[in-house]
């Protein structure tokens, strides 16, 4: 179970623009990342790598965490609000819910939900 000062610490990096910090402090070597119904991705290379190439298209990433976020035993459950400035010209807004499972103080698993309409799929 993560200590709730472990889950403030991995917010506060994420909304100063850490993204990949964020993912080698916080994440397990085996960790597993998913969006919406999409196969999960392993491995926390893998992971950092596709967050990498996810922050070399973007001119500008601005993420807040919508208050208050849940810690329920392993789980931990996070709104995001993020804004893309993309390289293209193009912007995005994103409103997400994170569901984490956590062993410890690292992050074990994570799915995203969000209306993929968002990204102007």
């Amino acid at each position: 179970m993560p200590k709730r000062e472990t889950i403030e610490a991995f917010v506060a990096m994420v909304e100063a623009g850490r993204f990949d910090t964020a993912m080698e402090r916080f994440y397990a070597e085996d960790a597993s990342m998913q969006e919406n119904q999409d196969a999960p991705r392993q491995g926390l290379a893998t992971l950092i790598e596709g967050e990498r190439r996810t922050m070399a298209r973007s001119r500008k990433i601005t993420a807040r965490c919508v208050r208050p976020f849940l810690i329920e035993g392993d789980t931990v459950v996070i709104r995001w609000h993020f804004d893309f400035d993309l390289m293209e010209g193009r912007k995005i807004v994103l409103d997400e819910i994170t569901h984490q499972r956590w062993r410890g103080e690292k992050m074990q698993e994570e799915k995203f939900f969000y209306d993929p309409r968002q990204m102007g799929r």
